[in-house]
């Protein structure tokens, strides 16, 4: 099976996709636990482009494009030859954030909106093509949930925090959530939206 977690940053998605991938083991099946944006060298490359630095570093159609190429790099170098192999794979992440991030909570004009959410949907269909078996979304208030992230940020030892999301602030994390909640409402045969609190 191919389970992705989802949700807010600092909802507690990391933690919840490595404790699935501890329970697997422990049942004996392989497991591949991964993430994105990254997962693959080529993706992880892609991934210091996308979560360092300032808010406005890309426009959000360099942003969408970018984060096409990492997944597409991952799924092709680490997600299907896993999944051919029949290993689990449990991912923190997956199309759906970018559904969600780029698709749904960039920007205040509803028409802007509804085209880029366009444009995220033809990307995936063209080059990713692939949805998760199940995808586990943390809902958890935003408030706490930007308290978690930072705190976690303050405390990385590398030069350059991954911060690059959290910086965007509350209102960009609640719309985050909006669209995580909404996307379980419209997929409930895939995405089960669980209580983070």
């Amino acid at each position: 099976m191919f389970i992705s977690f989802e949700g807010i940053d600092g909802s507690g998605k990391s933690t919840q996709a490595r404790l699935l991938a501890g329970a697997l083991r422990a049942e004996g099946r392989e497991v591949v636990l991964t993430r994105e944006p990254g997962g693959s060298a080529g993706a992880e490359d892609i991934r210091r482009l996308l979560v360092e630095g300032p808010p406005d570093r890309w426009s959000p159609e360099t942003e969408l494009l970018l984060f096409t190429a990492a997944r597409r790099d991952h799924l092709e170098r680490l997600i299907r030859p896993a999944l051919d192999r029949g290993a689990w794979v449990v991912s923190d992440r997956f199309a759906d954030s970018t559904r969600v991030y780029q698709g749904a909570a960039r920007g205040d004009d509803p028409a802007e909106q509804a085209r880029f959410a366009e444009l995220v949907e033809a990307l995936h269909r063209l080059v990713i093509g692939v949805e998760p078996d199940r995808t586990l979304v943390i809902d958890l208030d935003p408030a706490d949930a930007l308290a978690r992230a930072t705190g976690r940020a303050e405390a990385q030892a590398t030069a350059e925090a991954e911060d690059r999301y959290e910086s965007m602030g509350l209102g960009f994390q609640q719309r985050l959530r909006a669209g995580f909640r909404d996307l379980a409402f419209r997929h409930p045969a895939r995405v089960q939206l669980i209580d983070g609190s």
